[in-house]
């Protein structure tokens, strides 16, 4: 796959403040086959960085608007919508999850070899959207792939299992949570999830390439996953295997709240600037400054290690997600910026996550503090 003219001539197809001097020498030694680097800050876009190919075989750069699967960072965009229920008193946090799904009701615990047991108290929406609720990463019907059933089946199938553990006793980093809290906003809603998210916040925030099913034209802007080969020293073909093979097909592929979304570096940006802006963009509001707190704050109880608030990562100074293909988002409120790592690379963290901290390091560098 070597093509060492082009790789030299990609590595400079930047726009912005330059990022690829770190960048650069990822794709020259193979190690990644190119990323969409930006940084912005409350009011706009500050720097996009593209360096790389979107396609090695095609030799297509990568570019700013090349379209990436964002995998998990789909969690902290989910539990924004479920807390604009929140904010208008239809849902509270700490209401139990069979309120609203009596699928769940007299749910038990996984006891070892033994019975099942009674569950100590009852599962809550805070607890889906924090990864402490005892549900698995995912069920057993959702094999070979995450995208085949409904909504509405999937939830099923999460219910009728018990959990691993008493609610809130450890963090357990879970899809089934996450798409449990999406059932719920369908029920309180009475809309399909993903029609919420597109009335609620990708229209009213320009996101228009953010989908759960892209469509022909976004499918050709959208950069190919890579993976290291066996020698560890070149990319082959990598793919997206934990979804169907036509993205487009919306009767057999299903949106996933946990990690289902399609989008690019410009659009995620906006939806963090959004977040920095304190729940709002261009005049427009879409969660409350207390709704945010909860969003950006710790729930994770303090005796656990894991640090998760509800839907995001969490640290002192900054929120935000990764995702499978080593994709990320942050938000650096000490600092005021976004930053959008956009890659699809196999292997997570792998190359793709040394390059991301890079990437950070410069930004900081750039324009911390500014």
């Amino acid at each position: 796959m070597r093509t060492p003219a082009l790789f030299l001539s990609l590595l400079l197809s930047v726009c912005g403040f330059a990022a690829d001097a770190v960048l650069a020498p990822f794709v020259q030694r193979e190690e990644l086959a190119g990323a969409v680097a930006l940084v912005a800050s409350k009011a706009k876009v500050l720097s996009v960085t593209t360096v790389g190919f979107a396609d090695i075989e095609a030799k297509k750069p990568m570019s700013a608007d090349s379209v990436f699967w964002i995998a998990s960072q789909s969690k902290g965009i989910t539990a924004t919508a479920v807390m604009m229920l929140v904010d208008e008193g239809k849902i509270s946090l700490d209401d139990p999850v069979e309120k609203y799904l009596p699928e769940f009701k007299d749910q038990k615990v996984a006891a070892g070899k033994g019975a099942p047991v009674a569950r100590a108290r009852s599962v809550t929406i805070r607890d889906l959207l924090s990864h402490v609720s005892g549900l698995p990463f995912k069920s057993a019907e959702e094999v070979p792939t995450l995208d085949g059933l409904s909504l509405a089946a999937a939830v099923k199938t999460y219910a009728k299992a018990p959990l691993a553990t008493q609610p809130g006793a450890k963090y357990q980093y879970s899809n089934a949570g996450i798409n449990s809290a999406a059932r719920v906003l369908e029920v309180v809603s009475g809309m399909a999830y993903e029609d919420f998210m597109d009335k609620r916040l990708f229209g009213p925030l320009g996101m228009k390439d953010t989908t759960f099913w892209p469509n022909a034209e976004q499918v050709s802007r959208l950069a190919k996953t890579y993976k290291p080969d066996a020698s560890k020293k070149k990319l082959t073909l990598g793919g997206l295997g934990q979804l169907k093979a036509d993205l487009t097909d919306r009767t057999h592929r299903f949106p996933m709240p946990a990690g289902g979304l399609f989008s690019t570096a410009k659009d995620v940006s906006t939806f963090c600037r959004m977040l920095l802006n304190g729940g709002e963009l261009d005049g427009r509001r879409y969660v409350s400054a207390a709704a945010l707190k909860e969003l950006s704050s710790r729930q994770t109880p303090k005796e656990l290690k894991d640090s998760y608030g509800l839907g995001f990562a969490v640290g002192p100074d900054f929120f935000g997600h990764g995702g499978a293909q080593a994709t990320g988002m942050e938000v650096r409120t000490k600092d005021g910026l976004v930053l959008v790592w956009m890659v699809q690379h196999q292997g997570f963290p792998g190359k793709g996550g040394q390059a991301q901290g890079e990437f950070k390091k410069w930004a900081a560098k750039e324009f911390g503090g500014k």
